[in-house]
């Protein structure tokens, strides 16, 4: 199944759909639709179980609130690093104290002086942005958005793909060349077991945030430099949910379940539009629709990699879903390409 015209059938990478031989096109669109629509009811059936359980699981982690800071320009940089990291030393203390010595860990490495921290929020969930390069000169800027079960606790592996894609970005740009990546842990991920990765509900209470972030973040860079938007699993969503306000040269989907459109131009962003998917991602095999069931719509449309969605559809290799930052693939060969603006090497799908 590659797109939202083949159903539960569908034989994985050929888009054939297996029938009877006396059944006509409309009872075939008919089954598709309501194994679909049962497969979606099941999982939210079961989700509802789970979700309060898991939720209820672990209490509340306490933290400050976030630091007080300065109208961040290149110039206050290293003051918005400093109050940051004071504050996510607090958090760790605080989390000690609870006996939460998991996230005080994660706090105090946040912490570390070397670390240069946008945005920390250490209470619930928690939230992080966290540059990598020298951001007040940088002549090209990624901005990485996360899918689900991204928090504090994970947030090393989130980390992990920042410096990826840093590490290429500086061993690929041409001599003198400056470049920056921003990771942006700057809302409430979903949890992959539970209902609300099945909506749009966190994506359009993330999406505000982070219209404000890309705003700044140009009060800091500056109209000279390019800014790219690359977007993971359900970030994909969340980046959907706030293109028509985003002043941003690129926005890449990887491996996204849809963006809750019909097609890239109902994204009404200037920027390039590209999409890519690993032919190991098990995102392949999600059913890309949208219903609505018991008044709340569930699924995110078009498959972004269709050509019905009208993306720029970029190689990505072999890898699966988690795979997309790998150092020496395809699609961080291609991402990086995306960044400099060498939108002519980018291999295409």
């Amino acid at each position: 199944m590659r797109n939202g015209r083949h159903g539960a059938g569908s034989s994985a990478g050929t888009g054939v759909y297996e029938t009877g031989g006396d059944e006509g096109p409309g009872t075939v669109a008919a089954r598709r639709t309501h194994s679909w629509r049962r497969a979606l009811l099941a999982t939210l059936i079961v989700t509802a179980v789970v979700a309060p359980l898991s939720a209820a699981a672990r209490p509340e982690i306490p933290a400050p609130p976030p630091a007080a800071l300065p109208t961040l320009t290149a110039a206050t940089l290293d003051s918005a690093y400093a109050a940051n990291r004071a504050n996510a030393e607090a958090a760790a203390r605080m989390a000690g104290a609870h006996g939460d010595t998991h996230r005080a860990e994660a706090d105090r490495e946040l912490a570390d002086p070397a670390r240069h921290l946008l945005g920390f929020d250490g209470r619930g969930a928690g939230k992080a942005t966290e540059v990598f390069g020298d951001l007040a000169h940088a002549d090209h800027v990624a901005v990485l958005v996360p899918g689900s079960d991204t928090s504090l606790d994970t947030y090393p592996r989130f980390r992990a793909t920042a410096e990826a894609l840093h590490r290429q970005l500086k061993n690929t740009a041409p001599r003198g060349t400056r470049t920056a990546v921003v990771a942006w842990l700057g809302y409430r991920t979903p949890n992959t077991v539970s209902t609300t990765v099945l909506t749009t509900d966190r994506a359009d209470e993330a999406a505000p945030g982070l219209r404000e972030f890309i705003r700044r973040l140009r009060g800091i860079v500056g109209p000279g430099a390019t800014v790219s938007l690359v977007c993971h699993s359900y970030g994909s969503v969340v980046c959907a949910r706030a293109a028509a306000h985003l002043d941003i040269d690129d926005l890449a989907l990887l491996g996204s379940p849809g963006t809750g459109v019909d097609t890239a131009p109902g994204l009404h962003t200037r920027a390039r539009i590209w999409a890519a998917r690993g032919k190991d991602d098990w995102v392949g095999e999600v059913p890309h629709v949208r219903t609505d069931l018991f008044g709340v719509t569930v699924g995110f449309g078009t498959d972004p990699v269709s050509p019905a969605f009208g993306a720029r559809v970029f190689a990505a290799g072999e890898g699966g879903h988690s795979d997309y930052f790998t150092p020496g693939s395809v699609s961080l060969t291609n991402l990086a390409r995306i960044v400099l603006g060498d939108t002519a090497e980018v291999t295409r799908a």
